[in-house]
């Protein structure tokens, strides 16, 4: 599979090197122990591996869960929501109107991406807990629904990481929203072009952290059995 891959980007090589290897590793682990995966000869690790850089911490969700629910004030825990369930970046957290409001759906202008706008997609309960926030707020269609600064907003980001006794940054639930999703089994696709709004999926799988053989053979086990 590999060998027949002329004119193909090296991140597709790579790919498809991946997944032999995890193949190769779930047959040893559960046929022959003493098969020797030819992916790991030193030519083709050599060949395919991957460039060094930053491994982010992927939070799990039970620890999301908890930075949410014992967030007390309904502003700070809306916006967590939102960067956390919807994979919002912080600053379109705060350029959010209530004119922008619209169910599930949000309306971002001039995203970070170039686009005249966006849609970001979120959860009912979070959609309903964020129109009860406005109605309560008696926010005006111009409005900015959280009229804070990225100093403030990130400090709130930073104290509610605190009360589970870990450094949280807002990128850190966005990155979360990506993993989360792609790890419940939503595709790629949907991950990249819904929730983080990738320009291409190369960039999404930076996001979604690395794949341990263990969780990798439970991926197959799941998807074969």
């Amino acid at each position: 599979m590999i060998a027949n891959s002329e004119g193909q980007k090296q991140t597709t090589k790579r790919f498809k090197y991946t997944l032999l290897k995890t193949f190769f590793n779930f047959f040893k682990s559960t046929v022959d122990q003493t098969f020797v995966n030819p992916c790991e000869s030193t030519i083709l690790s050599k060949t395919f591996r991957l460039a060094k850089g930053r491994q982010w911490t992927i939070l799990e969700k039970d620890v999301v869960d908890e930075i949410i629910f014992k967030t007390d004030n309904p502003r700070n825990r809306l916006m967590l929501e939102l960067m956390a369930r919807g994979g919002m970046r912080i600053g379109e957290v705060l350029k959010l109107r209530t004119v922008d409001v619209d169910d599930c759906k949000l309306l971002l202008h001039d995203p970070k991406s170039g686009r005249q706008s966006e849609i970001v997609f979120i959860p009912k309960k979070v959609a309903d807990r964020l129109k009860d926030y406005i109605r309560f707020r008696g926010l005006t269609l111009e409005k900015r629904v959280f009229p804070l600064g990225y100093t403030g907003a990130r400090e709130i980001v930073k104290k509610a990481g605190c009360i589970v006794g870990i450094d949280l940054k807002p990128h850190d639930l966005r990155r979360h929203a990506a993993t989360y999703a792609s790890r419940a089994g939503a595709p790629l696709e949907i991950v990249s072009k819904v929730i983080l709004r990738h320009a291409n999926l190369s960039t999404t799988q930076l996001y979604l952290g690395k794949i341990s053989d263990t969780e990798a053979i439970r991926w197959i086990e799941h998807v074969f059995s």
